[in-house]
């Protein structure tokens, strides 16, 4: 948790008079009993009536002065653990999008859903418990002991050999709550999974009948974290009756002690009523202290879940330096994308991915990636924005290491609709404007007659102004498609990388929008990854994966004549006379 104190500097003020009126308010807490044990002393024992009244009302105002001190603290204890869970947010959701793929995969969404939510909630639970109440709860204790010793010193000596049980008692709850909070918080993950999944993937579900089955599965999974819950809970419970049993049997042998003192006349009543006032003090202290171990055990797991998070730096980094400086040396019969000699493994133990890739593209062309499902068409694309780094070999950009560039530059050139279409709530026009923007409304209605998109956002109600729900759910899945692919040509890139983003069109869309595309690319270099024939056969170059490894380089015809792999996935696609 001391990690994570550095958010904490901002507030420093806070941090500091927030204490110090709870230090305070304790201290004047911790002369109540003494005063009421005057009141007893030199006012009801004397008959005085005026020195009660007197003494009542400076019990009075120390009571108002109490509350005000209290209400102080709160007012900063909240704007500095209010404070802390924003900077710790904010800090944890830029270190996330700053990650790559390889290190978000390793984590899982809802993993990292709940640490950036429940996780620093938790911690900023414990920083508010922090400022109001750790100084104030062991100060009340030591204060209360304190001023019993005064009272009368042998009676304290009860109270001095309670605090080893205590201490014992905290130590077995510590250390047998802390790996149950930590599995708590696992099990929490994978509640969250399976919900994740049942929620988005609700119409698969429905379509197949497993809703029983994936409510046993929901039920296994929440019966689970409920016993875990269950454990934790039967620990912590231990906790306060535990304090309060020791106390009670402290106060049990003070008031056994202190009658034998007050019959032998060394010790008056209103020293014997200030000493259980003190117990009760020290009691509730204790309570409020057992309290904060369970809420500060749970932050520790929280926060080591935090850092775990904090501390993974992305396999990705680029360079501050632009690129730029070396594009003046480019000829113009550089590649704009190569692929020398590249291998890559999604993990340094499994099988590569890809093995072994050289490939030149030229600025302008029109790319045809094609080859069956898992062969390697994606990973070969997602190494060109460096969504991963390859394991061997260079990947180049206008003959430039893409590990030379800076992220932002070298992903400002490149287009990319990955396969799953993804929107944004928002409305058409503003999703469109996610690639540039600056964007007009004419630049934005272009972008949607390229995608062949315009001709349904017209016929809505609203037009361009038209809210997407959630996730598109409004849309259809070809609209979304287009909607996506609307969205990078209006950032207009150098390279547009379309990742089997036509999947849900028709042919007759399709071809439409191959034609939009080639006609106001203006010398883009547009790469096509598909598994249909009809969508690649006329791409300059096409390029055959298979088995994560090119089989085969070339034009639609040569291919048919010289690799075997397409001309099978031809056979199965077009007629014998679309063949010859």
């Amino acid at each position: 948790m001391l990690k994570l104190v550095t958010f904490l500097k901002p507030y420093r003020k806070e941090s500091i008079i927030g204490p110090i009126f709870k230090l305070f308010e304790a201290i004047l807490e911790l002369l109540l009993p003494t005063i009421v044990a005057l009141v007893i002393n030199h006012g009801v024992g004397q008959g005085d009536t005026s020195y009660v009244l007197k003494m009542g009302g400076l019990m009075l105002l120390m009571s108002i002065l109490g509350f005000g001190c209290s209400m102080v603290c709160q007012y900063y204890a909240a704007r500095a653990s209010q404070g802390f869970g924003t900077n710790l947010r904010n800090t944890m959701f830029k270190h996330i999008s700053s990650l790559s793929y390889a290190e978000l995969d390793q984590f899982g969404t809802q993993s990292l859903v709940n640490r950036i939510t429940n996780d620093v909630n938790q911690l900023q639970l414990a920083v508010a418990m922090l400022i109001r109440l750790v100084i104030r709860a062991p100060f009340i204790c030591i204060g209360a002991i304190i001023m019993a010793m005064i009272l009368d010193f042998r009676l304290s000596l009860i109270l001095l050999a309670a605090t080893p049980i205590f201490g014992i008692i905290l130590y077995l709850i510590i250390t047998r709550s802390a790996p149950l909070y930590r599995s708590y918080q696992r099990k929490l993950d994978k509640l969250a999974l399976v919900l994740s999944e049942n929620l988005t993937g609700v119409r698969v579900i429905r379509a197949f009948a497993k809703s029983r089955a994936e409510r046993q599965r929901f039920n296994a999974s929440s019966e689970d974290i409920t016993h875990t819950a269950i454990r934790v809970g039967r620990v912590s419970a231990l906790l306060s009756p535990m304090t309060t049993l020791v106390v009670n049997g402290a106060i049990i042998a003070i008031l056994w002690v202190g009658g034998i003192h007050i019959n032998h006349g060394t010790l008056s009543q209103g020293e014997i009523i200030a000493f259980i006032n003190y117990i009760t003090q020290i009691l509730l202290a204790l309570i409020v202290v057992s309290n904060l171990v369970i809420i500060f055990t749970k932050a520790s797991s929280s926060a080591s879940r935090v850092n775990e998070v904090l501390a993974v730096t992305s396999s990705i980094q680029g360079t501050d330096q632009a690129a730029s400086g070396n594009m003046e040396m480019i000829k113009p019969d550089v590649p704009v994308i190569e692929f020398d000699k590249v291998s890559f493994g999604y993990n340094t133990t499994g099988e590569m991915a890809l093995s072994n890739i050289s490939v030149a593209i030229h600025h302008g062309e029109t790319v045809g990636i094609i080859g069956g499902t898992g062969m390697g068409k994606s990973t070969f694309i997602n190494l060109i924005p460096r969504f991963y780094d390859a394991t061997e070999g260079e990947v180049k950009v206008d003959g430039v290491n893409v590990k030379d560039y800076p992220l932002r530059q070298l992903r400002e050139k490149i287009g990319i609709v990955p396969q799953k279409a993804v929107l944004f709530s928002g409305t058409i026009a503003e999703n469109i404007r996610w690639g540039h923007e600056q964007a007009t409304d004419q630049e934005v209605k272009l972008a949607a007659t390229i995608a062949q998109a315009d001709e349904f956002i017209s016929k809505l109600p609203e037009g361009y102004q038209t809210v997407i729900s959630r996730g598109g759910g409004n849309l259809s899945g070809g609209q979304k498609q287009r909607l996506t692919i609307a969205r990078a040509v209006a950032a207009r890139p150098e390279i547009l990388i379309l990742d089997d983003s036509s999947s849900a069109l028709d042919f007759a869309t399709d071809a439409a929008l191959r034609r939009a595309i080639k006609e106001h690319s203006g010398g883009m270099t547009l790469l096509l990854v598909s598994q249909r024939v009809s969508t690649v056969q006329h791409a300059d170059k096409i390029i055959v994966f298979d088995e994560g490894r090119i089989v085969g380089i070339g034009r639609h015809e040569e291919l048919l004549q010289g690799c075997d792999v397409y001309r099978e996935v031809c056979n199965s696609q077009l007629s014998s006379q679309e063949v010859g």
